[in-house]
């Protein structure tokens, strides 16, 4: 998960905005109902809702790819629709579900598209190509192979940092990691955050998902029938929300997972977790898991950086074959970074049955430990202590009164 960072603005410039904007298709369907929105430069912003209440109609119209019937919608104050919508969405980078890379060009030719368009030197788009392939860990001979030699989570990796390769101001993610595996999702999406963050651009996202629009977004956008029923923080979505839809939308589980005075992973994480290094024995891990009584050991390197982990399973199957704890670790695994707020891991270790989940500084580092006793103890006392509280209170009541009637 991605630490959330307070935006300070200095003077806040509005970006984007949609003055009564409209889209109506023929036969006087509405998809997009008289909206008003304004996004601020370098702002995350989510729009979601469910299917047909106007969320990728809204989002497609920033680029003229759906032009609205009325209103207007400025960027930079400028009108959209006074300008050539080949020169605008040359601007705005744009990220699809399919990713869209060009099967029969290198990943090199896919990401500097743009700015060839732009009539870029063959050197500034080399550096700038190799810059963003660094920022998304990949290594730069990945710039002469073709899509079809990449895995769907690598080819969405390029996805992505193709849509920054011009360097544009603005960047649209249609759905962008829903046919991904959950891993692969969620990595892509810190990356997402990251990069955003780092580079200070503004992020138009459009999801079905809420679990991701809370995760992502400084702002969510929540539609239904074409019309903005709630636009704020996610913060102040799950303390008060607008209505009866939002609160069916973002779901009673999310809610109560809100409530917790418990605000980030580090109040309730075991610091310093057991740990073994890639070149220890299989037999010292045992060894190491008999004396600390647990099943599975992190790994990490000499500078304490997490690389994967090693379960008691792992090891009884590959005794015979394997000499070292770096020959089976997994190295796919599931992590928060220190700051993360509560209810994002609530969600992930609940929802999908882990046991537990570490995490890590800025520098990878393993740090600490969210077990799932941890999480029941909080979502405890959050479902239940208001109850307690009622019923210690019933009961004062209900011994002051025999009390009463006995004088």
């Amino acid at each position: 998960m991605v630490k959330k960072r307070q935006k300070i603005y200095n003077e806040v410039n509005v970006l984007i905005e949609f003055k009564n904007v409209s889209k109506v298709y023929k036969g006087g369907k509405k998809a997009v109902d008289n909206i008003n929105l304004t996004f601020n430069d370098g702002e995350f912003i989510v729009f979601i809702g469910t299917s047909g209440s106007g969320k990728t109609t809204s989002m497609r119209m920033v680029n003229r790819m759906i032009e609205p019937t009325s209103g207007q919608i400025l960027i930079n104050g400028e009108d959209i629709m006074k300008k050539d919508p080949v020169q605008l969405r040359r601007k705005i980078g744009y990220v699809i579900q399919q990713i869209g890379l060009m099967p029969h060009m290198t990943i090199y030719d896919n990401i500097v598209m743009v700015p060839k368009l732009l009539k870029w030197s063959e050197e500034k788009q080399r550096e700038s190509a190799e810059r963003l392939l660094e920022k998304v860990d990949l290594p730069k001979e990945f710039l002469s192979r073709y899509p079809a030699e990449l895995s769907g989570g690598q080819q969405q990796r390029i996805g992505v940092i193709r849509a920054l390769a011009a360097d544009q101001d603005v960047i649209l993610m249609d759905e962008p990691f829903g046919a991904l595996d959950p891993i692969t999702r969620d990595a892509l999406q810190e990356l997402v955050k990251e990069l955003q963050e780092e580079m200070g651009k503004t992020f138009i996202f459009v999801t079905h998902d809420m679990d991701e629009a809370l995760k992502l977004a400084d702002r969510i956008v929540i539609m239904q029938n074409g019309k903005v029923v709630q636009f704020d923080t996610p913060d102040n979505i799950l303390a008060e929300p607008a209505n009866q839809f939002v609160e069916d939308f973002i779901g009673e589980d999310r809610l109560i997972q809100a409530r917790p005075n418990i605000q980030t992973v580090d109040q309730v994480m075991i610091k310093n977790p057991i740990s073994v290094t890639p070149g220890k024995s299989l037999s010292e891990a045992i060894r190491l898991m008999r004396d600390k009584r647990v099943d599975s050991l992190f790994v990490t390197d000499d500078s304490g950086v997490l690389k994967g982990y090693v379960d008691i399973e792992k090891i009884d199957r590959n005794r015979k074959r394997a000499t070292s704890v770096g020959d089976i670790m997994v190295e796919k695994v599931y992590f928060v970074r220190e700051g993360t707020l509560l209810r994002d891991t609530v969600q992930r270790i609940l929802k999908r049955g882990f046991k537990n989940i570490p995490v890590i500084d800025d520098k990878g580092r393993l740090i600490g430990l969210v077990t799932r006793t941890s999480l029941v103890d909080v979502v405890y006392d959050t479902i239940w202590g208001e109850e307690e509280e009622e019923l210690t209170n019933s009961s004062i009541f209900e011994t002051t009164i025999p009390e009463e009637s006995k004088e």
